[in-house]
């Protein structure tokens, strides 16, 4: 396999062992205008996409569901909203400050820690959600390993992202929109130089990301099986994998 190192960045640190002190303060200090960000950086589609992502992929109400890379909570209402109570949810996220804003409006248990060291027990999940957040974990083998082991035999994982087109004028738009607009637009309307850093910091993570199929290619590797993806607009990549 190719690239599997984290993504090192100079501008925002220097080398590996950087990466994830630095995701913590930055997240930690723009939390609070993060949902702000999501809602309108989406133009208020990110909750009917996600709702129809999750029926999509089989999730059933009286499913236990471990959301990973949590945030301030967008994929947890949704599943609060398919689900038969929020109870049967177990939200992972390693910012402090993120979980601090999902707890106003997701009444689950929260786990502060990483996607690499899921602090559950084996096979105790018949669903796994992560949403948006495959660029900022260190380890891809890890992290596919720990959701096979929290997930029960049959289980699914289902693993969004935002990918770069493959046609040329999808990549055109796709690259003006997140490396110019959303990060000028997130300064205007947060008036917030960290929150502007972060959606910078965004776009260069979607140009060094893992490609799709070595995506998928990690997760068999794992051990799971069937291991599938989809593209979705061009740009919303969507993997489903069994355990």
């Amino acid at each position: 396999m190719t690239n599997r190192k984290p993504y090192v960045i100079g501008q925002y640190y220097s080398c590996p062992d950087e990466k994830q002190a630095f995701l913590r303060e930055i997240f930690d200090r723009t939390a609070p205008y993060y949902e702000g960000i999501a809602k309108w950086g989406w133009f208020g589609s990110g909750q009917l996409y996600r709702r129809n992502v999750l029926k999509r992929a089989g999730l059933k109400r009286n499913m236990r569901v471990i959301d990973v890379a949590s945030g301030t909570g967008p994929v947890a209402r949704a599943l609060m909203s398919l689900l038969d109570s929020p109870s049967q949810i177990v939200c992972v996220e390693p910012s402090a400050g993120m979980i601090a804003e999902s707890r106003k409006t997701v009444p689950c248990v929260h786990h502060q820690a990483t996607a690499e060291n899921l602090p559950v027990e084996d096979q105790s999940f018949d669903f796994l959600t992560m949403g948006f957040a495959l660029r900022h974990v260190d380890d891809l083998d890890k992290t596919f390993h720990e959701f096979r082991r929290v997930l029960k035999d049959g289980g699914k994982a289902l693993v969004l992202d935002v990918t770069i087109p493959d046609n040329p004028v999808g990549r055109f738009l796709f690259k003006a929109y997140f490396k110019h607009i959303l990060p000028t637009l997130t300064l205007v309307f947060s008036r917030n130089r960290e929150a502007h850093r972060l959606m910078k910091y965004y776009w260069e993570t979607m140009e060094q990301m893992t490609g799709r199929e070595e995506v998928a290619e990690i997760m068999r590797e794992a051990g799971f099986s069937p291991v599938t993806h989809r593209v979705l607009l061009g740009c919303f990549s969507e993997y489903e994998a069994v355990r």
